[in-house]
């Protein structure tokens, strides 16, 4: 089921404490230097960043049969693919497209293992664009659950210079359980055995951790 809104802002995401501060310290200086412009630009910058790396709880399906969105935004892709670099294999991929104003905390789609984790250098291109899971800069995580291997792609988009990663080879993830964020606008590929049932279409709007994008058989 796609859903398209979330009003619960929760807690900030850790990397966006350095942002808040500088935010702040451009608050301070206007204040020192009597500076309306200065502070006014830190207040915005503040605003902003508040709300750009908002970090709201979600409310996880329980059932073990269902998969999650791993990101919040708009479902661009929905297609079967030969996955060669990780899967070596036939999967279903569900794209997922993150403008600057959707929550960009990632969450785990299944509940699994981290079996693989590799960051790849690359250009930063329009996310929504087909090539974007080529040519982008990305992080790949393989996950391993019930002898079925998932790969959850994290890629970098036309603003996004950073991929942060809070899982590491080896970790056991829980579904919807945080595993990572992008800054600022992207795009994340979640690429699924061909027996997954696909219950989402493109132009749906999805929330990481709650919505629910395929079923197992």
């Amino acid at each position: 089921m796609a859903e398209s809104s979330n009003k619960n802002w929760g807690k900030i995401a850790a990397p966006g404490y350095r942002f808040l501060a500088a935010s702040v310290l451009l608050i301070l200086l206007g204040w020192l230097l009597s500076s309306g412009w200065l502070g006014g630009v830190g207040l915005l910058a503040l605003a902003f960043f508040g709300f750009f790396f908002r970090d709201p709880e979600r409310s996880i399906p329980a059932d073990p049969a269902v998969v999650v969105a791993p990101a919040d935004g708009k479902v661009v892709f929905v297609e079967s693919v030969n996955e060669g670099r990780y899967l070596n294999a036939k999967a279903r991929r569900v794209a997922i497209f993150m403008n600057v104003f959707n929550v960009h905390v990632n969450r785990a789609p299944l509940a699994g293992t981290v079996a693989a984790a590799e960051h790849r250098d690359g250009c930063f291109k329009a996310a929504w664009r087909q090539d974007a899971c080529e040519r982008n800069e990305q992080l790949a995580l393989v996950l391993e659950a019930d002898g079925r291997r998932t790969l959850v792609v994290q890629i970098a988009g036309l603003l996004a210079r950073r991929i942060v990663s809070y899982v590491q080879p080896g970790q056991r993830l829980e579904k919807g359980e945080r595993l990572g964020m992008i800054c600022f606008g992207s795009r994340v590929d979640l690429y699924l055995p061909p027996e997954a049932e696909i219950s989402i279409q493109v132009g749906d709007q999805v929330l990481a951790g709650s919505s629910i994008v395929a079923r197992w058989p």
